[in-house]
């Protein structure tokens, strides 16, 4: 990976299928000199599906990621979810995501025994309760989320897809995905900026 590049920063995980090891992610790439972006299809296991801006070294992309099948089998265990920031250079690697404490130290006994050694960890308790996160959601969005969360959408692995869930609810699986989009959008934002005005 870096052959060409000197980091990269993830600014935002757009799509993530852990059970196809397929992610989808918006970085900012700094190249080495005398190497043009024009020359790269991939970074790593990375897909460059579009150069969204360029300025001197740094670029923005979208790209499809691909994880190994070892670590797809390793990682799709844990329930985490990826968040920015996330940085991967050659002396060292930073990521964030949420998790619950058990997951969260399973990930790092997978990174002493595959990577590296663990410098330093933050951890931030969310003070968030059940009532305040889900009154940001629409009506809608609060009845299609909790039944996907009842009937298992969200178990890893799940127990119901996107479309017999669409099926139960009686509403078109594009509909049902975008209602899902919508919410974890708006909690996810919640989440990270703790502002209580959302957009639709």
């Amino acid at each position: 990976m870096f052959t060409h590049i000197r980091s990269y920063e993830v600014l935002e995980v757009l799509r993530m299928d852990h059970m196809k090891g397929l992610y989808v992610d918006l970085i900012e790439c700094h190249l080495k000199e005398n190497v043009s972006i024009d020359e790269l299809a991939t970074i790593g296991n990375m897909d460059i599906l579009s150069v969204i801006r360029s300025e001197g070294d740094k670029h923005i992309c979208l790209v499809l990621g691909h994880e190994t099948e070892d670590a797809n089998d390793v990682f799709s265990e844990l329930n985490l979810i990826y968040t920015a920031p996330s940085l991967i250079s050659e002396e060292r690697i930073i990521v964030s995501f949420i998790s619950g404490q058990k997951d969260m130290m399973r990930f790092v006994e997978v990174v002493k025994a595959n990577i590296g050694k663990v410098v330093n960890m933050t951890f931030k308790q969310s003070t968030y309760e059940k009532k305040v996160l889900q009154s940001i959601l629409t009506d809608k969005q609060r009845e299609i989320m909790n039944a996907a969360y009842r009937y298992g959408y969200y178990d890893i692995p799940k127990r119901i897809s996107s479309e017999q869930l669409s099926e139960r609810l009686n509403i078109s699986k594009p509909t049902l995905l975008e209602h899902l989009r919508k919410a974890e959008r708006r909690l996810f934002t919640e989440i990270f900026s703790g502002s209580p005005e959302m957009s639709n």
